[in-house]
């Protein structure tokens, strides 16, 4: 019983010691981890949805906070000190997961200027089409009104074979202009 006891001692100490190691990790490494993210994820999509712009979107990015109580990281792009865009992700269900997309906004016009995937969890060589120029071109300089796959009254045409991925590329850009549209003040008062 002793031998039994001693044991349940030793494997709580060493589930204990290896819980607050990891967490130490976790904590030491989480600034390090965003940062990587930002540069090699974030980075690329919003070089392809934001206009020409003589500013470090990434280090210019903002939280804004918006009504619902809905905080957005921006990212501003800016051509001789004045705002022409910015740019912030949404996400829709995907097949296989979350479908993350940068949706960038023309700050002074009702239009889109591009969008990237950011995130998937799609079928290769299906689901993965609709990260391809062939359906995010698009997007570039779409007005904001017939932003949905035609199937539903819009004008993007889905990715045949991936209809549902489609369907989440159009939901993020949708989600993401509702919130563009409620929250404009705010997001492009973040940066006057």
């Amino acid at each position: 019983m002793r031998e039994i006891a001693r044991m349940i001692v030793v494997l709580s100490l060493i589930s204990a010691v290896s819980g607050l190691l990891l967490a130490a990790v976790k904590t030491a490494t989480r600034e390090r981890i965003e940062e990587q993210e930002l540069f090699y994820v974030k980075g690329p999509a919003l070089e392809a949805v934001l206009p020409a712009h003589d500013n470090d979107p990434i280090k210019d990015r903002k939280r804004v906070s918006l009504p619902g109580g809905v905080e957005l990281l921006v990212f501003p792009a800016r051509t001789g000190g004045a705002l022409t865009a910015v740019a912030f992700e949404a996400s829709a269900q995907g097949y296989g997961g979350p479908y993350g997309l940068m949706v960038g906004f023309a700050a002074n016009a009702e239009q889109l200027t591009g969008v990237a995937v950011t995130t998937h969890k799609e079928t290769p060589g299906v689901g993965t089409r609709t990260m391809q120029q062939a359906f995010t071109r698009q997007f570039r300089d779409h007005p904001f009104s017939g932003l949905a796959l035609k199937s539903a009254g819009g004008t993007i045409d889905a990715v045949s074979g991936a209809t549902v991925s489609s369907t989440a590329a159009a939901a993020a850009a949708g989600q993401a202009l509702a919130l563009f549209t409620s929250g404009r003040p705010a997001i492009l008062g973040a940066f006057q």
